[in-house]
């Protein structure tokens, strides 16, 4: 059986950080956000909607220090990914590298009719009908296979889709403490150098994840509007979803790093993820 997502009663609007308009509004998690007041204001006059928005020059920058800064890292730490690779397949049965379908970089701009979808009229009492086209369906952003070091036990979920939980028990051994270091998420350098991901950006969700909370969640897909990332202001402060609650709070982190985003927040984040990694702080 499927996990789904579990939808509490609306919460109450809450004050947000920053100056958004309806697009950031829809997104309040009912509750204050954590301070994100370390994060430089760029105080844009119009809102950035995607990656489209960023200049040119912007868009180079961006692009060059996922390369360097990807190439350098993993150099860096080739020996603690062949040491933990070893570990992985000595430890437990299954392949080294897990691989998952995510979705990235969607750059649709919403529109208010679809010509794929169209009414169909009713033809000597054949009962209307809606036609639409296939080829859309689940269409959300860019899809990209993610590569991590496999954490879990291969019949993981055996019983389809299912977001981690606290102490969850289908995580092995060597695979917990992975995951409390974040270094089960290094092969995802080599996403970076392919151009799926960037090293600073939101976090990329599975397809049947994403149908869920883009119904529940209004402009949900406005958080990818930037290239997925391997850390982001949501992965810094938010830790692993597991609720919809903690979804809203990513999307509002997400859209506070899309109007802002720029390279000394970019290295800001990636300086205190390395405090993350060194206290696990919000890891499973």
């Amino acid at each position: 059986m499927q996990s789904t997502i579990e939808t509490p009663p609306p919460a109450a609007d809450a004050s947000q950080p920053g100056d958004f308009g309806d697009l950031f509004e829809k997104f309040s998690p009912g509750e204050e956000l954590a301070d994100t007041g370390w994060l430089t204001d760029l105080q844009l006059v119009e809102l950035r909607r995607n990656l489209r928005c960023l200049s040119r020059g912007a868009q180079i920058r961006k692009r060059i220090v996922d390369v360097v800064g990807a190439s350098f890292l993993l150099l860096v730490t080739s020996p603690i990914m062949i040491t933990f690779a070893l570990l992985v397949k000595l430890t437990s049965p299954g392949a080294l590298i897990y691989k998952q379908l995510r979705v990235g970089l969607n750059l649709r701009e919403d529109v208010d009719t679809d010509r794929r979808q169209e009414d169909v009229g009713a033809l000597d009492g054949i009962e209307r009908r809606v036609a639409i086209d296939r080829r859309v369906k689940q269409n959300f952003g860019r899809p990209f296979v993610l590569y991590k070091f496999r954490s879990m036990r291969v019949d993981a979920e055996s019983n389809g889709a299912q977001l981690a939980a606290k102490n969850d028990p289908r995580v092995t051994r060597i695979g917990r403490f992975m995951r409390l270091t974040r270094i089960d998420e290094l092969p995802q350098l080599i996403n970076v150098l392919k151009g799926d991901m960037s090293l600073v950006g939101p976090r990329p969700e599975r397809p049947f994840f994403i149908e869920q909370l883009s119904d529940q969640i209004p402009n949900y897909l406005n958080r990818l509007g930037l290239k997925p990332g391997v850390t982001g202001v949501a992965q810094v402060l938010n830790g692993y979803d597991n609720d919809i609650e903690s979804f809203r709070r990513k999307v509002a982190y997400d859209l506070l790093y899309l109007q802002n985003c720029c390279l000394w927040n970019d290295v800001k984040i990636l300086l205190r993820t390395i405090k993350v990694v060194l206290t696990g702080h919000g890891a499973r």
